[in-house]
């Protein structure tokens, strides 16, 4: 088997057994096409075979990263895969040892989360006209990202049948296509509640059914770009920083939650993280807070 034919296997694995997203398959894809054509250009060969896939290798496809000046993550992310890939292949009794196993990737300079204030929430909330459909449908949609902190391709994923409104509950379909519970407060049931009437309508006049929550003008699924492009639009009104992302209202509803007192494993929980520590980030950022209060109002600090 060469290593060009165990990516192809690899990457139905992760797809069929492993249940990976169409995203982190793709992703695996291009850092691993990577790696392989560059040693296929390093050792002057049309096809890489397991005995080229050696330690020297990959620490040369990691120097060249370096070489070329990738950013500090991209290069970690190409090693985790050349590690992963590596895995699959001793598994599969393709090679004896991982070669990536030993080698380290760049160390990462810890990033604290951009998140908006509680009084930027509100205004946030309020940008969008409830005078039209798309303004009540938009609100609908802020609303459920803040309320419930799911991620933004998870929100146009989301389907009717997802929807407990009565509980305040959505069933999400996370990473790894794993489902989990997400909550939703009274304010938000509401603005969905008005937009599941527009929505109808919608429907009625494209002549149109689908199961999203929420659509366009033409009653097709909203894209996660789409999602971008309307909260652009609301934080500009709101005349709120224009960097804000749909990924900032989830890290917004962490921190709001972890400073109201939320154990942090329940927020876990509602993230859908699937290590403690992917969590923990957000104490970093409630406990700097916590230290500039208390600089600023000691008397003796």
């Amino acid at each position: 088997m060469t290593l060009e034919q165990g990516l192809a296997e690899f990457l139905q694995h992760l797809g069929l057994e492993k249940n990976a997203s169409d995203k982190t398959v793709k992703s695996y894809r291009e850092d691993l096409t990577q790696a392989l054509a560059f040693a296929r250009e390093r050792l002057k060969k049309k096809q890489v075979d397991p005995a080229d896939w050696t330690v020297r290798t990959v620490r040369a496809f990691v120097a060249w990263l370096h070489e070329k000046q990738y950013a500090k993550t991209t290069i970690a992310r190409r090693l985790a895969a050349v590690r992963s890939f590596g895995k699959y292949l001793c598994r599969e009794g393709v090679l004896e040892q991982n070669p990536a196993l030993g080698l380290r990737g760049p160390r990462q300079e810890k990033k604290l989360p951009h998140f908006l204030t509680l009084a930027d929430i509100h205004k946030l909330l309020a940008a969008p006209a409830e005078t039209t459909w798309a303004g009540r449908r938009d609100r609908a949609m802020l609303e459920t990202l803040y309320a419930s902190g799911i991620r933004v391709s998870e929100l146009v994923g989301l389907d009717l049948t997802a929807v407990d409104l009565d509980d305040g509950v959505i069933t999400v379909r996370g990473k790894g296509k794993k489902e989990r519970l997400a909550l939703l407060v009274p304010d938000a049931v509401a603005a969905v509640r008005r937009w599941l009437d527009d929505r109808a309508a919608v429907l009625r006049e494209n002549g149109r059914e689908t199961p999203a929550v929420f659509l366009n003008s033409k009653g097709g699924r909203l894209t996660t770009r789409s999602v971008g492009r309307l909260l652009a639009k609301h934080l500009k009104a709101a005349g709120l920083d224009p960097r804000t992302s749909p990924h900032t209202l989830r890290h917004s509803f962490a921190t709001h939650m972890l400073d109201a007192g939320a154990d942090i494993r329940g927020v876990q929980e509602l993230l859908g993280h699937k290590s403690l520590a992917t969590t923990q980030v957000y104490t970093h950022v409630t406990t700097q807070r916590l230290q500039k209060s208390y600089q600023k109002a000691h008397p003796r600090s």
